[in-house]
C-alpha cells in the first residue's frame, strides 16, 4: 500500500542532508511500537519538485510531493491518521493532500524501475571491524541486492521465488554514486534503475518495501 503526500512550499531553504529530517518526521508520526525495531517493509522517497540553490540547499516553491509504502497497511493507516492531527513537517512543509494509491499489476516479464532515492548496500567486513559499501559497478551488488529482498520476502512469509533477480541497469547514461549523510554518518549509494526479473508479487513487493539496505532511513524506493 502506498500513499502520495503533497506539501507547502517551505518557508526556510531545506538543509543538503535534510533526509535526516525526514526520516524524523516519519517516525514522529509512527509515534512508540514494534516497527522500529524489525526488518525495514516499507520504504519512501526522497522529496520530490524541488530546485538547488548552490552552496544553500533546497527550495519547494510549489511544495514537495514523496511517497511512503508499507507492506503491513496497519502501519500506513497509523501515518495518516497522525498526518491528520498533526500535519508539521519541517522548514515550514506541512502536509496538505494525501492520496492513497492502487498498486500496479505487474506481469512475469522482466520490470524495470526508477528509482526515487538511491540503493544503499553494505556489508560487515569480518576482521577489519568496518563496513563496505557496494555500488552499481561492484560485481557483488546484483547479488546483494537480491539476497536482502529474499530475506525480506521471507521474513513477509512470502513464498520463495526461485525466478527472483535484481540487477542495476547499467545501460542508463546517467547512473551516479550519491554521499548522503544522515546523523553525521556519510554513506555511498547507487542512483541507477534496476531491473527486477520474477514473480508478479515480487515485483509488488519489491515496489513497496524497496530494495537494498536501510530502506526505513530513505534508501532504495522504487517509482
Amino acid at each position: 500500500m502506498r500513499i502520495y503526500i503533497r506539501t507547502t512550499p517551505n518557508s526556510s531553504v531545506l538543509p543538503f542532508d535534510y533526509q535526516q529530517k525526514l526520516i524524523g518526521t516519519i517516525h514522529k508520526w509512527l509515534g512508540n511500537n514494534e516497527i522500529h525495531d524489525k526488518i525495514s517493509l516499507y520504504s519512501f522517497s526522497w522529496l520530490l519538485g524541488g530546485k538547488m540553490i548552490k552552496n544553500q540547499g533546497f527550495t519547494f516553491s510549489e511544495g514537495a510531493n514523496f511517497f511512503v509504502s508499507f507492506y503491513e497497511e496497519e502501519y500506513l493507516k497509523i501515518l495518516i491518521r497522525t498526518i491528520l492531527s498533526d500535519p508539521e513537517m519541517f522548514c515550514g512543509l506541512e502536509v496538505r493532500d494525501i492520496t492513497v494509491v492502487n498498486q500496479p499489476l505487474f506481469s512475469e516479464d522482466a520490470q524495470s524501475f526508477r528509482l526515487a532515492s538511491p540503493v544503499f548496500i553494505k556489508r560487515f567486513q569480518d576482521g577489519i571491524q568496518n563496513y563496505k559499501f557496494y555500488l552499481y559497478d561492484d560485481v557483488d551488488s546484483n547479488m546483494l541486492m537480491t539476497e536482502t529482498l529474499r530475506h525480506k520476502m521471507q521474513e513477509a512469509g512470502l513464498p520463495e521465488d526461485e525466478t527472483l533477480k535484481v540487477e542495476f541497469d547499467l545501460t542508463y547514461p546517467k547512473k551516479q554514486v550519491k554521499m548522503v549523510t544522515i546523523h553525521g554518518i556519510k554513506s555511498k549509494a547507487s542512483m541507477c534503475p534496476v531491473i527486477i526479473h520474477g514473480s508478479p508479487q515480487s515485483k509488488l513487493f519489491a515496489w513497496t518495501v524497496g530494495l537494498g539496505n536501510s530502506t526505513g532511513s530513505s534508501f532504495g524506493s522504487l517509482l
